[in-house]
C-alpha cells in the first residue's frame, strides 16, 4: 500500500506561515545547493495533494510545473471547482475519501503538501503515515499553525533527525505501527 507523507518546514515555535501568508522566515536557510533532501524525496512520489491556496501561492511563486511535470498526478482540494489542468485536477470532494482511494491503488507514494486545512483534515482521518518536518531556527509568534487543535492524539515513531549547517533541523517520524 502507498503512504502518504508530509513533507514541510515549520518555525521553532510552529508556525508554516507568518500573517497574510508570508514564507520570509525561511529565507534564512536558503542555500545555494541545498534541498535538505526534498529532490529524493521527490522521487519517491508520484501523486501530490495539497490545498488550493498553497497551489496558488507556489504556482504564482516558482510555477506551475513544479507540481505538473507530466509525471505526477497532482490533485488540489478546494470549495470551488475549476477545470483539470494537463495532470493537475481541481477535487471539491471528500479529502478522507481521495487518500483512502489512492492508498490503494498502485504507483509511488503520495506527498500532501499543505496547507495548515488540509494537513488538519488528513490528521483527523489518521492518514498521514510520515512526517518530515524540518524546523527552522525562528520564532515567527504568529500566523498559521502546522497543526490545529481538535484533532486525534496520534503517536508516532523517531525515524532520523538530521541537523544542517543552516541552523535547520529536519525530523523524520512514522506513524506508530502498535498503534495503528
Amino acid at each position: 500500500m502507498r503512504k502518504l507523507s508530509l513533507f514541510i518546514a515549520t518555525s521553532l515555535d510552529g508556525y508554516i506561515a507568518k500573517p497574510d501568508d508570508d514564507l520570509s522566515f525561511l529565507k534564512p536557510v536558503e542555500k545555494e545547493g541545498e534541498d535538505y533532501g526534498y529532490a529524493a524525496f521527490m522521487d519517491t512520489i508520484d501523486t501530490i495533494i495539497l490545498g488550493r491556496k498553497t497551489y496558488d501561492y507556489v504556482v504564482r511563486e516558482i510555477g506551475a510545473s513544479h507540481y505538473d511535470n507530466g509525471e505526477r498526478k497532482v490533485y488540489v482540494i478546494t470549495r470551488t471547482a475549476r477545470p483539470d489542468t494537463g495532470n493537475t485536477t481541481f477535487y471539491t470532494g471528500d479529502p478522507a475519501g481521495l487518500v483512502h482511494r489512492l492508498k490503494s491503488e498502485n504507483g509511488k507514494n503520495i506527498f500532501c503538501d499543505g496547507g495548515a486545512e488540509i494537513i488538519h483534515e488528513l490528521l483527523k482521518h489518521d492518514l498521514i503515515d510520515e512526517f518530515i518536518i524540518s524546523i527552522v531556527p525562528v520564532l515567527v509568534g504568529n500566523g498559521t499553525r502546522l497543526f490545529k487543535d481538535g484533532r486525534p492524539e496520534q503517536s508516532l515513531e523517531l525515524v532520523k533527525v538530521e541537523a544542517f549547517d543552516t541552523g535547520l533541523v529536519q525530523m523524520v517520524y512514522r506513524k506508530n505501527v502498535r498503534d495503528a
